[in-house]
């Protein structure tokens, strides 16, 4: 049966509320924002660097360590943070999960005992190697360990350019040693249904060119955390599933060393999912190749959708929509996947815009979500192997003697309803939409009234054809565009939306 998880993440909660909500009945309203007919888990995570909770284990630290309750905003602890544009509100964060400490609550078992009178299934999910506010070295959110060792980072040889080159460098035994302590940890205090390990924050684990080595070294890693998890589960008479969260192409978290396919095969993992990792959607995740690369029924493999969309790197970001966020979630249940992994869908601050509760109740049964409009956007998978060339469909150029063609997944044929390929043009280049010819599986599709609903920022006029009944494909549909004239066309979004009520 297919559904929803959910990863509520390390910071939402603590920074998104007021203190006087850091109560056992504040937690559990969280919990009952989430708690939709198609929620089958959430994934509590605990920690980025530093943890919200204080460590039984003396290598990690409380995300309040240092903290001065009775300062002001000036203190060490929140030195540059101004500068911590990602973080929800750092010392609302902070004193937060303070305050729940000073009270005795740890907020997680909280969660996860509530979670189950919900009917969903609770799990924790760690950050394997966050590094949010790299750029600042004195954020509040940097652990200790990260602080005095910067020969244990990816790239020390050079100035940081990207966050990721200031993470952690798993080809050191030291740096997973530093893991396994809190994950062990993780399986011992929480009785918890699963332990996802969260390898897409930030995705990229070894000195660049060193991933092939990493990657038999992460197995490795793996087999441990699987042996520890096989303890506890012995000892509690009931099994705790073992989660990973990797990059959306096979070949993709293979060479940066996440082989999720080889872990499949060992037996160490339970969960899968792919994803993209933060800038857009992705909308065309190749689920049939995992699924024939697992060959195991018995794993779950989850799709995940993030928050954002983009059409190509360059672009502004934009939030996705309940139709964008239902025409993803549609394409990947009707490839197979088991869920949708909803990551950045949280109740507030993190989150959609407009028409959240939608995707609650909508997107995790292919049923629900095709009852609805839903629209299949030309997006990009964002993380590579480093030097590996990236493929992005847009932006494209098209004119008399240049074809534009664009091939996108929607799932299940409509079999009702209305269907209009929508292409969203540039500024700079010819805006005449009435010369501009498009065809949907080789069928002419006439120019129609654009849909009063938003593409992106970046586009500069929307333009509708309608698409003949019967001529869309279950699965993969080809849109054609040529110009009439010279003067080229620059296409900057491009979709097939669907409403299945005329």
């Amino acid at each position: 049966m297919s559904g929803l998880m959910l990863n509520e993440d390390n910071s939402h909660f603590f920074g998104s509320r007021e203190a006087d909500k850091m109560t056992i009945e504040g937690l559990k309203e969280l919990l009952s924002h989430y708690a939709s007919a198609q929620m089958k888990e959430i994934l509590f995570c605990p920690n980025a660097m530093r943890v919200n909770v204080k460590p039984d284990n003396p290598y990690w630290q409380p995300i309040w360590a240092g903290y001065d309750s009775d300062g002001p905003d000036s203190q060490l602890l929140f030195k540059g943070s101004e500068t911590d544009n990602a973080v929800n509100r750092p010392r609302r964060w902070v004193h937060n999960a303070w305050l729940l400490n000073q009270k005795g609550i740890d907020p997680y078992e909280i969660w996860i005992s509530y979670a189950r009178e919900k009917n969903i299934s609770p799990w924790i999910s760690m950050r394997m190697n966050d590094v949010h506010g790299a750029h600042n070295p004195d954020s509040f959110m940097h652990s200790d360990f990260w602080k005095r060792h910067p020969e244990y980072r990816r790239v020390p040889y050079r100035k940081m350019i990207r966050w990721p080159d200031a993470a952690l460098d798993y080809g050191q035994r030291e740096v997973r040693e530093y893991s396994l302590a809190l994950i062990r940890e993780y399986l011992e205090r929480y009785d918890i249904d699963g332990l996802e390990l969260d390898w897409m924050r930030f995705g990229y684990h070894f000195r660049p060119g060193a991933e092939e080595q990493g990657r038999k070294l992460l197995t490795g890693f793996m087999q441990q955390v699987k042996d520890f998890a096989e303890n506890i589960s012995a000892k509690r008479g009931r099994k705790i599933k073992i989660g990973v969260r990797v990059p959306s192409r096979p070949q993709a978290a293979r060479d940066l060393g996440m082989d999720a396919v080889e872990w499949s095969r060992r037996g160490l993992v339970d969960l899968i999912v792919i994803t993209p990792f933060w800038a857009t959607i992705e909308t065309d995740m190749p689920v049939e190749l995992w699924r024939e690369l697992i060959d195991d029924n018995n794993i779950i493999l989850a799709g995940g959708l993030e928050l954002l969309v983009r059409p190509f790197p360059d672009a502004k970001h934009d939030y996705n929509t309940p139709e964008t966020a239902r025409g993803a979630a549609v394409s990947l249940l009707y490839r197979g996947v088991d869920r949708i992994y909803l990551f950045n869908y949280m109740d507030s601050e993190t989150t959609m815009p407009k028409g959240y509760q939608e995707v609650l109740d909508q997107a995790g049964e292919l049923d629900s979500a095709c009852s609805y409009p839903r629209r299949h956007v030309i997006t990009y998978a964002d993380t590579h192997p480093p030097g590996q060339p990236a493929a992005y469909a847009l932006p494209a150029k098209c004119d008399k003697d240049r074809l534009a063609e664009f091939r996108i997944h929607i799932g299940p044929k409509p079999t009702s309803g209305t269907s209009q390929a929508i292409l969203g043009l540039g500024k700079d280049g010819n805006t005449d939409t009435e010369k501009l010819n498009v065809w949907v599986n080789g069928n002419k599709c006439e120019l129609a009234q654009t849909p009063d609903i938003p593409t992106h920022p970046i586009v500069h006029k929307s333009a509708a054809f309608a698409i003949p009944d019967s001529v869309l494909n279950n699965g993969y549909n080809l849109i054609e565009v040529l110009g009439e004239n010279g003067e080229p066309y620059e296409i900057l979004w491009s979709e097939i939306r669907i409403d299945p009520q005329r």
